[in-house]
């Protein structure tokens, strides 16, 4: 590892402690992410992203704060944070196991279960580089019309990621939100749960990074683990079904769920998404 002095001159102004060696993290394609050596033998990870909105790093951070504070679900410690930067306690990778996959399963039906105050938030975030709407509703159908699959719809159309014909696919399934999934107290979601922000570390546990948290409902978050894969998969599930039973038939609606990280991702990198999210929805229009 080297120095950079620019980077480790600022994470010594918050965090206090001299910065003996950084090198540069692969991965993430919106901050720049660099691991820090500390003089008082803490190893840290530092992202950085001059331009971010001002509150960008400050969400991320009461995010993981506030999944913390559950007590389920693994996240690394917040150290610091500023607008510019947010610096976490490193974590060790490691590799994905059984056992792993259902502690995790335990640890998210925990983490879920120890609920949000509403549908929402009580400040706005961001899903990716997206400013993500929190603002609370009365019913989990309202929010997730009015604050997730709505506006990206929008947003997607306006950028030509999605066509007329397909928006029209997904805003049938709109009205029919409260009658296709059943209404839960709010959990206390990730919100971001793909397989990209779970980390398996070297000490046999998993690990999740990247939030964007909000309260809403649980089956969005093991929807979004299962649209892009995780090891071990129906492991999680099953553990996590032994401490908070679903509905058996949760799994026929995981496309409903499922339309909010699609159109995300119709908005951010076009291509085929928009497509996929109306092939989505279209069983339940």
């Amino acid at each position: 590892m080297t120095r950079l002095p620019l980077v480790a001159r600022r994470a010594e102004e918050l965090l206090g402690s001299a910065v003996v060696a950084t090198a540069p993290v692969a991965g993430g394609d919106i901050s720049t992410a660099t691991r820090l050596r500390l003089s008082n033998g803490t190893t840290a990870l530092m992202k950085t992203h001059p331009h971010a909105p001002p509150d960008f790093f400050e969400a991320e951070a009461a995010g993981l704060r506030w999944l913390a504070d559950a007590g389920g679900i693994q996240v690394p410690e917040v150290l610091a944070v500023d607008h510019e930067c947010l610096i976490l306690r490193w974590v060790e990778p490691g590799k994905n196991t059984a056992d792993g996959a259902a502690a995790f399963g335990r640890a998210l039906a925990t983490t879920h279960g120890a609920g949000a105050p509403s549908y929402g938030l009580d400040h706005e975030g961001y899903v990716g580089k997206l400013p993500l709407p929190n603002r609370a509703a009365d019913t989990w159908a309202e929010f997730y019309a009015v604050r997730r699959v709505l506006p990206y719809l929008k947003l997607a159309h306006d950028r030509g990621a999605v066509t007329d014909a397909e928006v029209a696919t997904i805003e049938r399934v709109v009205p029919r939100l409260a009658e296709l999934v059943p209404e839960e107290p709010p959990a206390r979601l990730h919100g971001d749960l793909w397989n990209g922000n779970v980390l398996w570390g070297l000490d046999g546990q998993a690990w999740v990074i990247d939030p964007a948290a909000h309260g809403g409902h649980r089956e969005s978050d093991l929807a979004m683990l299962s649209l892009f894969g995780l090891p071990h998969l129906p492991r999680v599930l099953e553990a996590y079904a032994e401490v908070a039973p679903l509905a058996d038939d949760w799994q026929d609606r995981v496309g409903v769920h499922q339309l909010f990280p699609l159109l995300v991702h119709a908005c951010l990198f076009g291509g085929g998404y928009g497509a996929r999210a109306a092939a989505a929805a279209k069983p339940f229009g």
